[in-house]
């Protein structure tokens, strides 16, 4: 089965964190991304899809050369220098309060979802990190980042975890391939269980990591 298109995955994906953002009260709530709170967390979704405007506004590379899996490779995107700069930016947007916050996802994802739809097919963008990747691919980094980070948020401030169908689809493609499904029922994981050990979010119980890995559990690099 394949997934959505990314457009598509990505939209119903935010607009799901859109609706949840408007029932959190409790912005102050730590993280598991620590030294973030959820306003800071959130504040770092909204940048991370707001890198779209630079790209699109970039001029197009001649050629992709990397994939979405190939985006989360373990280089100087993950080093300490960059960390420093995505924890702080991340927190001085955060400090402007949860509706700020709130608002700012919102009208980040419309803009940035509207100037996508608008974009030829094959469009092909460069990462901030000199990645050339085809526009797709790279909205596929985008939903990770909506979906991992929506299921942090949603543990810190006590909600269910929200991650829609679209997404949950999308990202266990990029994580186990064309046979995903196969790969879950095998598990007897449902997908968001999957997502969040996978990533790191819950640990997975004995036995499990090697069985996620001979079901092809591909080992990518999430800062």
């Amino acid at each position: 089965m394949m997934p959505p298109a990314p457009l598509t995955a990505l939209a119903a994906e935010t607009a799901r964190m859109s609706l949840a953002l408007t029932e959190i009260t409790t912005w102050d709530a730590p993280t598991r991304c620590v030294p973030w709170d959820a306003a800071a967390l959130t504040a770092h979704v909204t940048g991370a899809i707001a890198r779209l405007d630079a790209m699109l506004d970039a001029p197009e590379p001649a050629a992709a050369a990397v994939d979405a899996a190939g985006y989360y490779t373990p280089d100087a995107r993950f080093s300490p220098e960059v960390n420093v700069v995505r924890v702080d930016t991340a927190a001085r947007a955060g400090a402007a309060g949860g509706a700020a916050v709130a608002a700012d996802f919102d009208a980040t994802c419309h803009r940035v979802l509207t100037r996508c739809a608008a974009q030829d097919p094959g469009r092909r963008v460069t990462t901030r990190h000199g990645d050339p990747m085809t526009l797709d691919d790279f909205l596929t980094t985008r939903i990770v980042e909506a979906a991992v980070h929506g299921i942090d948020l949603a543990d810190a401030v006590g909600a269910p975890r929200w991650t829609t169908p679209e997404a949950q689809q999308t990202v266990t493609f990029l994580l186990l391939g064309p046979g995903w499904a196969t790969a879950l029922a095998s598990l007897g994981l449902d997908p968001v269980a999957f997502i969040a050990k996978a990533t790191g979010r819950d640990p997975f119980a004995p036995g499990e990591r090697a069985a996620a890995e001979a079901a092809g559990l591909r080992p990518l690099a999430f800062g």
